[in-house]
């Protein structure tokens, strides 16, 4: 049996990780950590920790759906106490993605911006419109809901990333976010991110493929985060045995 641990218990894709592993076969809930405390009732043999070691210690693998400074909290406390991590936390800055890459030459660490099936594989059809498709602008547009806190989501920055190395592109050079107030013709090689905030969104993404006379959208809409709760869970019981290394939900998924 798979020994859980859950980071960023108390939102909205934790409580669901918890709900969703007492029903999962062979792996199981053992530890939970708290900043603070708890905001919901929880099953007393789980170790409910504000320790970062003792929580790390109480599981064979970890599940991470926290906020970035926590995230790199966990990832500072585990190269002292080296643990399978799946990491599902969005908004990384480039400090705290370098941490994540230093981390998983000690340790399995999978990290995905969206632990979907449907988003793994739009990744890969993305990349192949955009080698395929010459020419043709790229344009993304992603909607969530309200409480949503960073943006663009990263998501759509994957897709963006799967767009720019499909053209052989740096993404930094070419990635826009709107275009307010902008003068000019759009250039050859941009790829703009835009992000609608609004009601109770779970998530939709869309990639369009824009040529005179014709046009290509490939899109993706999560209706339940039970597929985030869910593809989590599956990447922790596929990653917990591994060597260490840094690993995406296209290896999980054998894509």
């Amino acid at each position: 049996m798979v020994k859980v641990g859950v980071f960023g218990a108390n939102g909205r894709v934790g409580k669901l990780i918890i709900d969703d592993l007492k029903t999962t076969q062979n792996i199981s809930l053992s530890s939970v950590f708290v900043r603070d405390s708890l905001n919901f009732s929880i099953d007393p043999s789980v170790l409910v920790s504000t320790d970062m070691k003792s929580f790390l210690n109480g599981c064979d693998i970890v599940i991470d759906f926290s906020l970035p400074e926590a995230c790199e909290a966990l990832l500072e406390a585990s190269l002292q106490t080296p643990k399978p991590l799946v990491i599902g936390t969005t908004g990384l800055s480039a400090h705290q993605l370098n941490l994540l890459k230093q981390a998983s030459e000690s340790m399995p660490i999978l990290y995905a911006t969206n632990m979907s099936l449907g988003v793994a594989l739009l990744n890969k059809l993305v990349y192949q419109a955009a080698a395929a498709l010459e020419g043709f602008d790229i344009e993304i547009a992603e909607m969530h809901h309200r409480h949503k806190k960073d943006a663009p989501s990263g998501t759509a920055l994957t897709l963006a990333e799967s767009c720019a190395r499909g053209r052989n592109l740096d993404l930094e050079n070419v990635r826009i976010s709107g275009r307010d107030g902008n003068i000019g013709e759009r250039s050859k090689d941009e790829i703009a991110v835009m992000a609608l905030r609004g009601g109770d969104i779970v998530g939709r993404h869309t990639v369009g493929f824009y040529n005179d006379g014709e046009f290509i959208e490939l899109n993706h809409t999560a209706t339940s985060r039970n597929t985030f709760s869910k593809g989590a869970i599956r990447a922790a019981s596929w990653l917990v045995n591994k060597e260490s290394g840094l690993y995406s939900i296209s290896d999980c998924l054998g894509l």
